[in-house]
C-alpha cells in the first residue's frame, strides 16, 4: 500500500490535539458531575466510539492508495533538447562550486517541471554526442544527468556548431504523425560561451529556418577563474606557460537566442536566471495533442472517509445524560 500524502509532524500534532482536548473534555465532565455525587464514565463507550472514527479521519486523509489503474492523459508535448558544455572551462569555480555541477543541480530542478514534454540530453565540446535521447522518462534523464563529467568528451575547446547540427539532425529525424504539424523544438544551450569553432553562420541559417527557438543559458562570470587540472594539484596553462583564465563570454549565446526569437539568461556567482528559463520554456504551447496512458495508484480514501463519517453520525444522534437532576 501506497500513501498520496506522507505522514507529517501536522497529522502528529492534530492527533496530539485531539488527544489533549478529549482528556481536558472527561476531565470536566468528571468535575462538574462529583458535586453532584453522579459519575461520568457513562461517557466511555463514546470515547472508544471516538477513537475509532478520528484515526479514520486521519488515514483519508493521507489517501491510501493501492492498486493500478491505466488511465488516458491528454498533452500538448512539445521537444526540449538540453546542449551541455562539457569542456575543461565548465571546471571553473568562478559559480561555486563549478560550472558544470551548478548547471547539473539547476538542470535537475528544470527536468522535474516538464512532466508532459520529451526532453533529451546533448553534451559537447569540440564534438557533440547524444546522451540520452528524447524520452518522458525523466528518471532515466536524471540518471544520465548525474553522470555528466567533463571527461566524458575527448580534451578540446568548445564549438557550438557540431551541436546544433546534430540537434537539427535528430529534429530532422523525429517521425511524426500522419497529418500532424511538426512538434515544438526548443534547444537549451547551456555554456561559457567559449566558442573556438568555425563561424556558425551556416548552422544559424538552417536553425532559423526550421523555427526551432534556442534559449540560451551562459554560466561564469565575466571576471572568470582559473581552471583545474583534472588530476588535482594546479591549474592548465597554455602553450606560453601561463594559467589559462575562462571568462563568460554571451555574445555568440545572445545572438543565437536573438535570431531563433529565443531568449539569453544567465547564471553567474551573483544572480541565477533559471527559473526566468523554466517560465520561458512554459509559455511555449505544443502543436500536436498526444493521448498518453499512464499507471496511477487508485486513492482509496472514500472507505475509511465514509466509515468516519457514519461513526461520527453516530456519536451525534445518540446522546448521552451524564449529570441527572
Amino acid at each position: 500500500m501506497n500513501w498520496a500524502h506522507p505522514f507529517t509532524w501536522a497529522e502528529l500534532l492534530g492527533a496530539a490535539l485531539f488527544f489533549i482536548l478529549y482528556v481536558g473534555y472527561v476531565l470536566r465532565t468528571r468535575r462538574l458531575a462529583a458535586p453532584l455525587g453522579q459519575k461520568g464514565w457513562r461517557i466511555g463507550w463514546k470515547l472508544g466510539l471516538r477513537l475509532l472514527y478520528f484515526p479514520l479521519l486521519l488515514v483519508a486523509l493521507l489517501g491510501p492508495a493501492y492498486g493500478v489503474t491505466q488511465q488516458p492523459v491528454r498533452t500538448a508535448g512539445k521537444d526540449v533538447w538540453l546542449l551541455v558544455d562539457l569542456s575543461r572551462s565548465m571546471d571553473a569555480p568562478d559559480v561555486a562550486p563549478s560550472r558544470l555541477e551548478k548547471v547539473k543541480a539547476e538542470l535537475g530542478t528544470l527536468i522535474n517541471r516538464f512532466q508532459a514534454d520529451r526532453l533529451g540530453l546533448i553534451v559537447f565540446a569540440a564534438d557533440a554526442f547524444v546522451q540520452c535521447p528524447l524520452t518522458y522518462d525523466q528518471g532515466a534523464l536524471q540518471l544520465f544527468l548525474r553522470t555528466l563529467q567533463t571527461n566524458l568528451v575527448p580534451a578540446a575547446g568548445t564549438d557550438l556548431t557540431p551541436a546544433l547540427e546534430l540537434a537539427l539532425a535528430r529534429i530532422g529525424a523525429t517521425p511524426q504523425p500522419a497529418g500532424s504539424p511538426p512538434r515544438v523544438t526548443a534547444l537549451v544551450v547551456v555554456s561559457d560561451g567559449e566558442d573556438f569553432g568555425e563561424t556558425l553562420e551556416p548552422t544559424l541559417r538552417v536553425l532559423t529556418r526550421s523555427g526551432v527557438r534556442l534559449y540560451g543559458m551562459g554560466v561564469g562570470t565575466l571576471e572568470g577563474a582559473r581552471i583545474p587540472k583534472a588530476s588535482g594539484g594546479g591549474y592548465l596553462r597554455d602553450a606560453s606557460g601561463r594559467e589559462v583564465v575562462s571568462r563568460l563570454n554571451p555574445v555568440g549565446l545572445r545572438r543565437l537566442a536573438e535570431q531563433t526569437n529565443g531568449q539569453y539568461f544567465e547564471l553567474t556567482d551573483r544572480r541565477n536566471e533559471f527559473p526566468l528559463l523554466v517560465n520561458a520554456l512554459n509559455r511555449i504551447e505544443g502543436q500536436v495533442e498526444q493521448v498518453r496512458t499512464v499507471a496511477v495508484a487508485d486513492n482509496r480514501y472514500r472507505y475509511p472517509l465514509a466509515l468516519a463519517l457514519l461513526l461520527l453520525a453516530l456519536d451525534i444522534v445518540l446522546t448521552i445524560k451524564v449529570i441527572r437532576p
